[in-house]
């Protein structure tokens, strides 16, 4: 049988001895560094020093509280299951930040399954740059990485990327609010948070097809970040709504948490419903806005697919096959008109997830 674990993650900071945090870092790289190096020298590296028949996959997120992740490891646990069953045990073993913008904690939870060996680790990086260098490491001691949701920057040493075409689905949005507004009126967009590849690919989407298809129609606002959860996504979209609220006639947000967010400050000041609203990622509680107008549709991923492919992917990669460089995992707009056909369904309510 497949092993799914959630084992809960804490720094691990020694008790106070007068030493300072950066002190304490750098020693704790260091360590990382020296068992790295001992590992190669030994020949332990990669799949040499692991039972050949059995797989341990190292899952990192960006978060678990999001609907979203929570989709990505039912995903990850069938194709486990799926693997197990068909003779090869698969166990993944899911960590993940406390908070969406931990960048150094995502960072030594990478290093934490590096440091145990395991077969293979799947990332979703917070930030592009950062985890570069952890995934450097754990490829010099032969263990791979997929990457999945949000890319990579290069150069890296990764083995696929699986996501979403997160373009294609900010072009979406973009061409729902030129059809709303009906080619012209103002709007603005709410960012996710800096060095999130995947949302500014989606914003930047969504920007390109303003200006391309319709340029009639105005950003007054596209510089301000919702931050990690729906809490600070509203402030964020109160302070904008204090500002310009008068003035838009739409609105497009990036991920779960922007959109939720800014539909509570919109429903606080008594305008959902009245300016057009369009998000990105799905989660249940948006369904009943969607149904009232509230929300004019959102771009919805196919997480549960997104988790189902990336451990597909690492697992054929260590059995020895050829895998795609990228795997798309599928992108789809939601409105109120499609929300019940067949083929939505199969993505915002899975039989999977049910």
């Amino acid at each position: 049988m497949p092993s799914i674990r959630g084992d809960g993650y804490t720094r691990g900071m020694p008790p106070s001895t007068g030493v300072g945090r950066g002190a304490c870092l750098a020693a704790r790289r260091w360590g990382v560094t020296l068992m790295l190096a001992l590992l190669a020298m030994a020949g332990c590296g990669g799949r040499d020093a692991r039972n050949a028949s059995a797989i341990t996959i190292g899952f990192v997120p960006k978060g678990s509280t999001h609907e979203h992740w929570k989709r990505v490891r039912i995903g990850a646990e069938k194709a486990a299951a799926e693997f197990s069953a068909a003779g090869t045990p698969v166990s993944v073993i899911w960590k993940a930040p406390m908070r969406e913008d931990d960048r150094e904690q995502q960072l030594q939870v990478v290093e934490g399954f590096t440091s145990q060996g395991v077969s293979g680790i799947v990332l979703a990086p917070l930030d592009s740059s950062a985890l570069r260098r952890p995934v450097e490491e754990a490829a010099r001691v032969g263990i791979p990485t997929v990457i999945f949701d949000s890319a990579l920057a290069p150069p890296n040493r990764i083995v696929s990327y699986v996501s979403t075409d997160n373009g294609k689905g900010g072009h979406l949005a973009g061409r729902r609010m030129g059809e709303l507004l009906k080619g012209t009126g103002t709007v603005l967009m709410l960012r996710y948070q800096e060095g999130s590849a995947a949302t500014e690919e989606r914003e930047q989407g969504f920007l390109d097809q303003l200006h391309s298809a319709y340029p009639g129609i105005t950003v007054i606002s596209s510089d301000q970040y919702a931050g990690p959860t729906r809490d600070t996504a509203k402030r964020a979209s109160e302070n904008l709504l204090n500002r310009f609220a008068s003035k838009i006639d739409g609105i497009f947000t990036s991920n779960e948490s922007a959109t939720g967010g800014m539909l509570l400050a919109l429903q606080d000041i008594g305008r959902a419903g009245h300016v057009a609203f369009v998000g990105f990622d799905f989660s249940s509680s948006f369904l009943e806005p969607l149904a009232r107008g509230e929300i004019n549709g959102f771009i919805a991923q196919h997480p549960v697919n997104m988790g189902y492919l990336s451990v597909k992917t690492m697992v054929e990669h260590l059995q020895g096959k050829a895998v795609p460089a990228v795997v798309d995992t599928g992108v789809i707009l939601v409105t109120a008109d499609n929300v019940a056909e067949a083929s939505v369904q199969a993505v915002i309510n899975p039989p999977d997830a049910r």
